[in-house]
């Protein structure tokens, strides 16, 4: 039976520092739903209404897109070892552009200064719903460990190649919304 709260209690802080996976979900008028997967070593819980993930670069800006069109965001966690559970947070995200002011100050005050290869930007969600429920259809999996894979691909990139990347594959959407990445995009686009 689903469960909902304004926002995360103590129960749910554990459930999410327990868990080494988490999704995002969001869309745009007339766009596909965007579904991503993404490690929890960067995300953190500002306070019982807030929460941030450091985003780092990849095939494509989705999220981005459909949080400047848009706003609403929705992440959620699954229990894929011990009790079954689904947390389920509701509200609208906004991205924090790399070196911005937010963005900076977050970095050091709850990313302890450590900023991952090919840090991209930080997407931050404001609670309006924490919603629980049973996840007795997840199946039981081992959690065995990270994958390397991203690090090294950023690692092997120079600054101005991770530029480069960026603005051919994260400027715009697969439906071709602006991500806001770059302030000159609308022009180029």
């Amino acid at each position: 039976m689903a469960k909902q709260f304004p926002a995360l209690d103590e129960r749910h802080l554990d459930f999410i520092a327990r868990q080494h996976i988490v999704f995002t979900a969001s869309a745009a008028e007339g766009t596909r739903i965007n579904l991503s997967p993404r490690g929890t070593d960067t995300f953190r819980v500002i306070d019982p209404t807030t929460v941030v993930y450091l985003d780092r670069t990849g095939s494509g800006n989705e999220t981005a897109a459909h949080l400047r069109a848009d706003g609403r965001l929705t992440v959620m966690f699954c229990a894929f070892e011990g009790a079954p559970t689904i947390l389920r947070l509701y509200g609208h995200g906004e991205v924090l552009a790399r070196g911005s002011e937010a963005y900076s100050g977050l970095l050091s005050d709850v990313f302890d200064g450590c900023e991952p290869p090919g840090a991209r930007q930080m997407v931050r969600l404001t609670i309006d719903l924490v919603q629980t429920s049973c996840g007795f259809g997840v199946p039981v999996f081992d959690y065995r460990e990270e994958r390397p894979a991203l690090d090294r691909w950023a690692e092997a990139k120079t600054e101005a190649e991770l530029d480069a990347y960026r603005r051919q594959k994260n400027a715009r959407s697969m439906d071709g919304l602006p991500t806001g990445l770059f302030a000159d995009e609308d022009v180029a686009g």
